[in-house]
């Protein structure tokens, strides 16, 4: 699926969010949020899965001011008041078994995440909810990186009424010094060690498998 070819089902789970009261306008830039966030009475902030918890500046606007240029943000407080605790199971790794989260202490872990932006109708957090459940996926495979989001997707699927997949959050391959290996950070692609000349047991040496 392409997220480009989606926006119509990306714009029904947002309006079926804002029925339930959870979302909410923010107009807040990363300069105001790095301001807010270093204020002395806010000490350190905490750290979620997409950067430093949002301090909650919008959160009693309602969605009637949205303006053309505001983010859409996930009230997850609210949010758990209907939803009550989390329930996911992890197939393997240190990670492995069934999760209980109380949704509540999720407000403060990951703060109130996007769910869309002014630049496009969606999210990661919701568009990989709402798509998964579209293609019937019942085992998601993700890095190790992505685990702590996990929660917030089994929110949105409890909030939307859609199926929460089993999840395998596997470990990263990491280089000498400990830094994981990507594409954005110019890491070797595969194709570049098969055109030196090794073979799949070489590979399998070097990243450690």
């Amino acid at each position: 699926m392409r997220q480009s070819e989606r926006l119509v089902a990306y714009r029904a789970a947002l309006d079926r969010l804002g029925s339930l009261g959870v979302l909410y306008p923010c107009r807040c830039t990363r300069g105001d949020l790095r301001v807010a966030l270093s204020a002395p009475q806010e000490g350190a902030p905490l750290a979620g899965p997409d950067g430093p918890v949002y301090p909650g500046t919008c959160r009693h606007r309602t969605l009637a001011e949205a303006g053309p240029t505001d983010a859409i943000r996930l009230n997850i407080a609210r949010a758990a008041q209907i939803t009550g605790p989390l329930h996911w199971e992890e197939q393997a790794g240190p990670q492995a078994g069934l999760h209980i989260a109380d949704a509540e202490l999720l407000a403060a872990q990951v703060g109130d995440v996007i769910l869309a932006r002014r630049d496009i109708a969606t999210s990661y957090h919701l568009a990989v909810t709402v798509d998964d459940a579209a293609q019937d996926i019942s085992l998601v495979v993700r890095g190790e990186d992505l685990q702590p989001a996990t929660p917030i997707h089994v929110l949105l699927q409890r909030l939307l009424g859609l199926p929460t997949p089993h999840y395998h959050h596997h470990r990263l391959i990491r280089d000498a010094a400990g830094k994981r290996l990507a594409k954005r950070d110019d890491a070797r692609a595969l194709s570049l060690f098969r055109a030196e000349g090794a073979k799949p047991e070489d590979i399998r040496r070097i990243v450690g498998l």
